[in-house]
């Protein structure tokens, strides 16, 4: 088995770190010394740690978009596809260390203006888009209004097993988004 590189063992204990304890709270120090790597290599790899933070989000964001089309290629309707990726944000938040979206945790930590709000509003939008395509497939006649109303339910999700602890908040939102298509598609 090849060793992990300074690369690789500092982006898995940036997501271990950031994702469990906190961006802001987690210093770089402490990334290192999970790490087991010198200080010049976070600066030589990364530059930054906000540039680091960036690269633990896009692991996250590679993920979860691989989540996602791995649910949506088990059906071939558009509205099934839809209520797909409900599915899959179930079997993220089912897991013992969820803690919520992490987008959505990163950047209420930093600058709106930074590589890390770029991250998350480019998550977002890949989000928003798939749900607009796919919703454009199933024949709403406002692709765009219903794409954004299942997307309130996706985010809505994560707060709703983040913050009540419910467990089948995704399996929930899912039954609302279906209600929603049978009133949007006919």
């Amino acid at each position: 088995m090849a060793t992990a590189t300074a690369r690789e063992r500092l982006l898995e204990a940036a997501d271990d770190l950031f994702y469990r304890v906190g961006v802001q709270t987690v210093g770089i120090d402490r990334v290192i010394e999970q790490a087991g790597v010198a200080k010049a290599s976070l600066y030589n790899t990364f530059g930054s740690k906000e540039a680091l933070v960036e690269a633990y989000l896009d692991g996250r964001r590679e993920r979860i978009t691989d989540r996602i089309t791995r649910h949506l290629a088990a059906y071939d309707e558009p509205r099934d596809r839809i209520l797909a990726v409900f599915e899959a944000l179930h079997e993220t938040a089912n897991k013992p260390s969820y803690r919520g979206c992490p987008f959505a945790l990163a950047s209420a930590e930093a600058p709106s203006d930074g590589l890390v709000a770029r991250a998350a509003a480019s998550y977002r939008e890949w989000v928003r888009s798939l749900f607009t395509d796919l919703a454009r497939q199933a024949g709403a006649p406002d692709p765009e209004l219903l794409a954004r109303q299942l997307h309130l339910l996706y985010d809505g999700t994560s707060q709703a097993v983040r913050m009540d602890r419910n467990l089948n908040a995704a399996l929930q939102a899912r039954a609302v988004a279906s209600v929603l298509l049978d009133a949007s598609v006919s």
